[in-house]
């Protein structure tokens, strides 16, 4: 049955804690067959959009939501006089609640350009403009403003491109004493390629499944005159995040109908999730933030 990838997600979680808090409200119904053909984009149609958005709200790619990036923002101490730099804007939820909750000025990237698209989009209806920028960048010669931005936040940017040459660029792209926080996927030991479990996350998340360990990025960050104060494995959090979105979807789908392609979609992002919590839970790979001070 289509839905048995998303029950076995659900089953591995059964007893599994859950902090108390809110499961993001879906965004997007999944009734209507509407822009379904993959024709405009191989990685992100807007289908799969619609998805992860039911999953995360409206703006995310990610679990956890609003709630989330600000939580991670917070501690930059931003204000109205600031200017950030945000890799992992997605569909511009995070730049667009970033600078709507603190008031700060958001320079968003993000590397596929259908998501840039629509997250300007979303900014300049929403009255954000250039308070939610957001513009295209590439992983393989990262390139930003040098020393423009008071602070930085990097939400998994990485995606298989060595950590060195993008923590150089931001490093560059800060001003002297400006903070950052990079949220990234790491691996304690390297991944087996061939293995199945690896395979299907590595493909499904259209990455390679080279994954740095904490310590080469911790490592990275000094070298580069970074002041490293916290360095938390937040995989448990993200996980009991991602439980509740697949939640609050699978109540959704019990009262709306929606078409074959979409389900598929649906499953496909499940076989995912089910990969990565997989290879958490087996600590194959962890969800590490680091919070650092630039020394210009």
């Amino acid at each position: 049955m289509l839905l048995d990838s998303v029950r076995h997600l659900l089953r591995l979680h059964a007893t599994a804690p859950v902090e108390p808090q809110a499961a993001p409200e879906p965004q997007l119904l999944l009734s209507p067959e509407i822009a379904l053909a993959e024709d405009d984009d191989p990685i992100w149609p807007r289908a799969r959009i619609a998805v992860a958005e039911a999953l995360w709200g409206e703006g995310f790619l990610l679990p956890g939501g609003g709630e989330e990036v600000v939580r991670l923002a917070k501690p930059l101490g931003l204000s109205a006089a600031s200017s950030m730099l945000l890799l992992g804007a997605g569909t511009g939820g995070p730049p667009r609640h970033i600078s709507a909750e603190l008031g700060v000025w958001v320079s968003g990237y993000e590397v596929n350009p259908r998501l840039v698209a629509l997250a300007n989009e979303r900014s300049q209806r929403a009255g954000l403009g250039r308070r939610a920028q957001v513009e295209s960048w590439d992983p393989r010669r990262p390139k930003f403003p040098a020393s423009y931005f008071h602070h930085g936040m990097a939400i998994e940017p990485l995606g298989g491109e060595s950590p060195g040459p993008l923590l150089d660029a931001i490093a560059r792209a800060l001003k002297p004493g400006g903070q950052f926080v990079l949220e990234e996927i790491v691996a304690d030991r390297p991944l087996q390629p061939a293995a199945p479990m690896v395979e299907t996350w590595a493909r499904l998340a259209h990455r390679a499944p080279a994954v740095p360990s904490e310590a080469a990025i911790t490592d990275a960050l000094a070298h580069l005159g970074f002041d490293v104060r916290i360095v938390e494995d937040v995989s448990r959090r993200q996980m009991q995040q991602a439980l509740l979105g697949w939640r609050s979807l699978v109540q959704t789908m019990r009262q709306v109908h929606p078409g074959v392609r979409q389900v598929s979609l649906v499953v496909r992002e499940a076989e995912l999730w089910l990969a990565r919590i997989r290879l958490m839970r087996a600590q194959q790979l962890r969800l590490v933030r680091w919070h650092a001070i630039s020394a210009g």
